[in-house]
This record gives C-alpha cells, sequence and structure tokens, in this order.
C-alpha cells in the first residue's frame, strides 16, 4: 500500500542529508526509520505488559532482593 508522507522544510533537509551521507533514497531512510520505530515500540509494549503481569506476582521477593 502506498502512502504520502509529508514533512516540512527542516524534516526533508534533514532526510536529505541523512540519506546522502548513507548512499541511499530518502524513501529507503524514512522505512527504515518506520521499521526501527515499530519493533522498538513493540519490544516495549511487550517489555510493559510482562512487567504489569509479573512485578506484582514476584514484588515481594524482588523487594526482599532489593535489601
Amino acid at each position: 500500500m502506498a502512502m504520502t508522507l509529508r514533512l516540512d522544510e527542516g524534516e526533508t533537509d534533514a532526510l536529505r542529508r541523512r540519506a546522502a551521507l548513507e548512499h541511499r533514497s530518502m524513501q529507503d531512510v524514512a522505512r527504515q526509520a518506520v521499521r526501527d520505530y515499530v519493533e522498538q515500540t513493540s519490544r516495549s509494549d511487550l517489555i510493559d505488559a510482562v512487567m504489569e503481569t509479573e512485578l506484582p506476582r514476584y514484588g515481594e521477593a524482588l523487594a526482599r532482593l532489593g535489601q
């Protein structure tokens, strides 16, 4: 699926410079940034979910270990 990404002038210039430094297209750099963001936030969401369910379960033991 195609989409249009609207950037302001500063964002466009930064993307253009980054792409030139990496000898890649602006599109490739932007697509990689999206993939990295989705991976990072997905990992954070998973960690948050595990912490939410497991921390209460082991809270007392963790508190004792911290003493």
